[in-house]
């Protein structure tokens, strides 16, 4: 019982801030994209994005569509032409 209460209490310490999911927004649309890496659209998506905590884990999207999930520190951004 004590490792699960320890784990949670990890995970709802770690859960990544809304600015470490905008870096990590800035970062993937960057190197995926050198003309939007240009362009700056890391910055815009990641100015337009809303955060979301769940505790434990976090998430942002743009237009009701999911941008990154991160939990225990680690942000996700998803690849655009495979989200839903």
């Amino acid at each position: 019982m004590a490792t699960l209460v320890a784990v949670v209490a990890a995970a709802v310490l770690f859960n990544p801030s809304p600015e470490r999911h905008r870096t990590q927004i800035k970062q993937a649309v960057a190197e995926r994209n050198q003309l939007a890496a240009m362009l700056r659209l890391g910055d815009v998506a990641a100015f337009v994005s809303s955060y979301h905590s769940l505790g434990v884990a976090s998430y942002t999207t743009v237009n009701g569509r999911l941008l990154s999930v991160g939990a225990l520190g680690v942000v996700v951004v998803l690849d655009s032409d495979r989200s839903p």
